[in-house]
């Protein structure tokens, strides 16, 4: 019996990936937030950390615009949605075409609830760095114990 890895054939890395992006869109438009991506790579690649007070995912975007990108917040799931273009330059012949265009819709599940009125955005050189401040309910709290 001969095993393939997905990697290791290109045809099938492109058909799994094809795979997994339908049912993302599937599951994204009839689930709600049951399409939470929380192992899967998937487009923008994300980084998520936190701090003492704070959560940040920064995201990949090469060559959109702030205008391309919409964030929002619902409880401890951040959606990152939007559009990377496709305009093929006139008369082109393509030999590989490997980035991605049309929208994207992914929904990352953070560590902790978050303050939705406090988070920020700033998009710098195609990198998107969301600041999700933690909500106080999420802060860690030193307890005095009281002596009897």
């Amino acid at each position: 019996m001969v095993r393939y890895h997905i990697g290791a054939v290109p045809q099938l890395g492109r058909f799994r990936n094809e795979m997994d992006r339908l049912l993302s869109d599937f599951l994204g438009r009839s689930a709600g937030l049951a399409e939470i991506d929380e192992t899967s790579r998937g487009f923008p690649a994300v980084n998520i950390w936190q701090q003492e007070n704070e959560v940040f995912v920064e995201a990949e975007v090469p060559g959109l615009k702030s205008e391309d990108v919409e964030i929002s917040v619902v409880g401890n799931a951040l959606s990152l949605k939007g559009r990377r273009p496709d305009v093929p330059p006139e008369k082109a012949t393509f030999h590989r075409r490997e980035r991605g265009v049309g929208e994207f819709n992914r929904v990352l599940r953070l560590p902790v609830e978050v303050d939705s009125e406090k988070v920020q955005a700033k998009l710098t050189d195609g990198v998107l760095l969301v600041t999700l401040p933690k909500a106080e309910a999420a802060k860690p709290r030193r307890i005095k114990v009281a002596a009897q």
